[in-house]
């Protein structure tokens, strides 16, 4: 039987005959009853079996209507005058589908569709082939700087349970993999759309890899609070590099409104230097953060006013620069 593709937000109104206005109230009286108990009795990565209770009214064929989850892109494919049919156009492994089903009678009356159903195929053909529970009540608890902070009901499995991959949806074409936790809490990143809308989901997956049917979904127009001004900015520029040494120009800045006077400046190097000597600070290392102090004559930094200093170290592997910078315990912009 041939497969037709179709987008999904037609669904709703095809289904409900909604863009096509029913010119004789006599013709749909007459149209068959929707079928019912449309269930599942054969899956695997690539298909989907399906089963159904006939309509009532003499329906000479039916319509499997069929639309993959996050996506808006669906497929029709009529079946014959059958209350079983298998679809495998558009299905793959850990795949989430709603499907509907339509009687349609001799002169060509469609029946409202059934109840949708909701599927999710394994990912693989043998061993653990049961997807677990899907994550419940996610919820959206606030938006930081980091992002949009989520927390869900946890997930049940036959086997074991391994964790939850976390999705953002564009609400009508993309559906994005943000990362996954173990917990049942997860920080968002607030990403642009093209759509505009950010939506959240929530799936779980066990061991052999299976997922489970997605969470509902939360959503945000909200965007992340400016993160706070630092008073503070630090440059930190290799100068020059042969094997197994280096030499590094380190500036830091005061973008404060009031002077520093006295200063303490943390860097996390980002390889495996070793620090031999320094100019304008006193330098002392422990692992890879280095903590330079001021000299007498370079302590006070004026607002808007930066100060120059240097480090010559060696290293075995790398020479990455720094990772992180503080002054006088206050993180600084690393530029």
């Amino acid at each position: 039987m041939p497969t037709y593709r179709f987008r999904a937000f037609l669904v709703a109104l095809l289904s409900v005959g909604a863009l096509f206005p029913i010119a004789d109230r006599a013709a749909a009286a007459a149209a068959p009853s929707a079928p019912s108990d449309l269930h599942v009795t054969s899956i695997s990565p690539t298909s989907v079996t399906l089963a159904w209770t006939a309509a009532t009214g003499d329906p000479v064929d039916y319509s499997l209507s069929y639309w993959p989850a996050f996506g808006d892109v669906g497929y029709s494919q009529r079946v014959g005058n059958v209350t079983t049919a298998t679809v495998t156009s558009g299905i793959g492994p850990n795949g989430q589908y709603g499907f509907t089903v339509q009687a349609i009678d001799a002169d060509g009356h469609s029946s409202t569709a059934s109840a949708a159903l909701v599927v999710v195929t394994p990912a693989n053909t043998t061993g653990d082939m049961t997807a677990p529970t899907a994550p419940g009540n996610l919820t959206l608890t606030g938006v930081g700087p980091a992002g949009a902070q989520l927390t869900w009901t946890a997930s049940t499995d036959d086997v074991e349970l391994t964790g939850y991959y976390v999705y953002l949806f564009d609400g009508w074409y993309v559906s994005r993999y943000l990362g996954t936790t173990t917990g049942t809490s997860f920080t968002a990143p607030i990403l642009s759309t093209q759509t505009g809308m950010i939506r959240y989901y929530v799936r779980a997956h066990d061991a052999a890899g299976n997922l489970s049917i997605a969470s509902n979904q939360v959503s945000t127009t909200a965007t992340p609070p400016p993160t706070p001004a630092t008073p503070c900015k630090v440059s930190y520029k290799t100068t020059s590099d042969w094997p197994g040494g280096f030499v590094a120009e380190v500036k830091l800045t005061n973008t404060a409104t009031a002077a520093v006077n006295g200063w303490s400046l943390l860097l996390s190097l980002g390889g495996d230097q070793r620090v031999t000597s320094s100019w304008a600070a006193k330098w002392a290392q422990s692992g890879s953060t280095v903590t330079l102090t001021s000299e007498t004559w370079n302590a006070t930094i004026q607002p808007g006013a930066e100060v120059t200093l240097g480090l010559v170290g060696t290293y075995a592997k790398s020479n990455a620069p720094a990772t992180t910078a503080a002054l006088n315990g206050t993180a600084c912009t690393l530029a």
